[in-house]
C-alpha cells in the first residue's frame, strides 16, 4: 500500500504541473479565458519582440549567430504555444457544437473557426518568417476573434 501511495504522490508532483498548463480536456468545468486571451497577448509581444531583434541582428552588418538562433527559437516557442493554445483550449475544449439548425447561432459558430483558422494559419506565417505584416494579421485577427467570443460565449 505504501508503494503505491508513494508512486501516486511521485506522480501527482511531477506529472500534474504540465497536465495543468495544458489544460485538462476532462469536463472539469475549470476555465479561465482572460487569463488565456493574457496568455496569447504575450505570446504576440514576444514573437514581435524576437522579429525585431532578428530583424536588427540581420541589420547592423555584424555576425551574431548565437543570438539570432535563440530569437528564432523564441519566436518559433511562442509562434508554436499561440496556436497550440488556440487548438487545444478554444477549438477543443471552448467552442461548443451548435445542435440546432437556428442560422445566427450557426454563422457565428463559423466565424469563430474562421478566425481561429486564420490564427492558426498566421502564427505558422510568424513562425516562418520575421515579417511583421504576418504578425499584425496575427493580432488583428486575435481582436476581431476576442471580440467576437466575448460577445456570444455563454
Amino acid at each position: 500500500m505504501n508503494g503505491t501511495l508513494g508512486f501516486l504522490t511521485l506522480f501527482a508532483f511531477f506529472a500534474l504541473p504540465s497536465f495543468a498548463n495544458a489544460h485538462c480536456q476532462i469536463p472539469c468545468g475549470l476555465y479561465d479565458d482572460e487569463n488565456v486571451f493574457r496568455e496569447l497577448e504575450l505570446d504576440l509581444r514576444t514573437i514581435e519582440k524576437s522579429m525585431n531583434e532578428i530583424n536588427k541582428l540581420a541589420g547592423n552588418g555584424k555576425t551574431e549567430p548565437n543570438q539570432t538562433v535563440r530569437w528564432v527559437q523564441n519566436k518559433e516557442f511562442h509562434a508554436d504555444h499561440f496556436a497550440d493554445k488556440l487548438q487545444q483550449y478554444f477549438s477543443a475544449q471552448r467552442i461548443k457544437l451548435v445542435e440546432t439548425k437556428e442560422k445566427e447561432k450557426y454563422n457565428i459558430l463559423v466565424s469563430k473557426l474562421v478566425l481561429l483558422h486564420r490564427m492558426t494559419v498566421y502564427a505558422m506565417k510568424s513562425k516562418q518568417t520575421t515579417d511583421l505584416k504576418n504578425l499584425e494579421a496575427l493580432r488583428e485577427n486575435f481582436e476581431l476573434f476576442r471580440d467576437l467570443y466575448n460577445k456570444h460565449h455563454h
